[in-house]
């Protein structure tokens, strides 16, 4: 059931993805999922290393947990026609990763310009042609796939897609039920239309995720902080995801070496506390 507009979180909303404890292996982080009594768990590919993802998906079922995304898809941009069928294809294993997973969400990190190029154009359609190749065996495994915006100043080498808009442009061109959005406030905080373009989105948010911009900021990758501890007006884009339908998992999701620094107890401790107070 949705909160109503304005209520604290539910904590059993809150996912702990586990790049704020990126240090911990992936067992490690399901353990200290289970030790926070939180229900959901955001999993990342390259900590799928030391067993089978199988394995995995029993580890986290057995743990109480379910997997709120498996991060990440995409890198589609490449020069050549063969780099981007290999890219493609690891898209492919990554939906069946997800399926193992036992989650139905695979999120997008859609990539940046090729290497030698400045067609930005021409790096969004390679994209939308990516993102296009894959939906037939997402529908098959059940798993949606969510368009991640980025931040613009990753749009050279992490992702072209710098907005909401654009993420929900992509989703109406490829134009499949199975694509839609994943929104992360650290990235889409600052754009002047992402209030109109949430409610735009409706029907097809499949993830929200949450941390706070500092201010200075004190790394372009590894500077995110703590909810409260920056600018982002948190619970103002919450709740407008949440009246647009979207009542599934909150990931909380930081890059900061001083959290990663942390132990991964205190950190679960603070994050909940932060979550109910400032989300």
């Amino acid at each position: 059931m949705r909160q109503a507009s304005g209520a604290a979180p539910d904590l059993g909303r809150l996912s702990f993805n586990q790049m704020t404890c990126d240090p911990a292996n992936l067992s490690e982080a399901i353990a200290a999922t289970g030790r926070a009594g939180l229900n959901w768990i955001g999993v990342w590919r390259h900590k799928i290393k030391d067993a089978p993802v199988e394995q995995y998906g029993k580890q986290i079922k057995d743990a109480g947990l379910r997997v709120s995304g498996l991060c990440r898809g995409g890198m589609f941009p490449a020069a050549a026609a063969e780099e981007r069928q290999r890219k493609i294809d690891d898209n492919l294993r990554a939906i069946d990763e997800a399926a193992a997973l036992g989650t139905d969400t695979l999120v997008m990190v859609c990539g940046g310009v090729p290497e030698g190029s400045r067609d930005l154009d021409g790096a969004r359609q390679m994209v939308i042609d990516g993102l296009g190749a894959i939906v037939p065996h997402a529908k098959s495994c059940g798993v949606r796939i969510g368009i991640e915006p980025l931040h613009p100043m990753y749009a050279a080498d992490r992702s072209v897609v710098s907005t909401l808009g654009l993420a929900n442009d992509m989703a109406d061109q490829v134009g499949s039920d199975q694509v839609g959005v994943v929104i992360d406030v650290y990235h889409v905080w600052w754009d002047p239309d992402v209030h109109r373009e949430i409610e735009r989105s409706r029907g097809r948010i499949f993830g929200f995720h949450v941390c706070d911009w500092l201010v200075p900021t004190p790394h372009m990758l590894m500077g995110r902080g703590m909810m409260g501890d920056g600018v982002i007006e948190i619970a103002r884009l919450r709740q407008e995801v949440d009246a647009q339908g979207y009542n599934g998992p909150i990931e909380c999701e930081i890059f900061n070496q001083a959290v990663w620094e942390t132990p991964i107890d205190k950190t679960m401790k603070r994050m909940k506390q932060t979550f109910v107070d400032c989300c």
